[in-house]
């Protein structure tokens, strides 16, 4: 299922779906930071996804990042709160979604990085390659503030 996302755009389709959504940072010891190209627009993002109904806000971060990208890890801390509802994710399927993201920090336990049916590619990227990779801008600001490692989160 293909999605476009839309930031302050009149002509974006009207959400009808609130979703929670919670993304990982994971670093390695050389700084890198664990990035997914995504299978649903090709864009390169930070592993996470919709929580359910039945998880804390952990329990889901680690879900995603284990089914999305083969790692384990461990929630070590908050990156921010992003609740811009100038920015809306339309799918395929009629879902048009205004998306409550909570981008949490992590550190990689086990496993090793492989591909999911929601990824193209995974990769330990530089902070210094960012700029290089194509990414929706709202992605390009929860990862400043990862780089910045602000020492409170960010709300907005």
């Amino acid at each position: 299922m293909a999605r476009t996302e839309f930031f302050d755009d009149p002509h974006a389709p009207k959400p009808n779906r609130l979703v929670v959504g919670v993304a990982v940072a994971v670093t390695d010891d050389a700084g890198r930071i664990l990035l997914q190209r995504r299978a649903d627009n090709g864009l390169w993002a930070l592993p996470g996804g919709g929580m359910d109904l039945t998880e804390s806000v952990p329990q889901a971060a680690v879900r995603e990042v284990k089914e999305e990208t083969g790692l384990e890890v461990e929630i070590t801390g908050i990156v921010g709160l992003y609740t811009d509802a100038r920015h809306v994710i339309a799918y395929t399927d009629g879902e048009v979604r205004r998306q409550f993201a909570i981008v949490l920090r992590g550190r990689m336990i086990g496993g090793e990085p492989v591909v999911s049916e929601e990824s193209t590619e995974v990769a330990w990227v530089p902070g210094s390659d960012l700029d290089s990779l194509p990414m929706h801008h709202t992605q390009r600001l929860r990862l400043t503030h990862v780089i910045e490692d602000r020492p409170e989160p960010y709300i907005g």
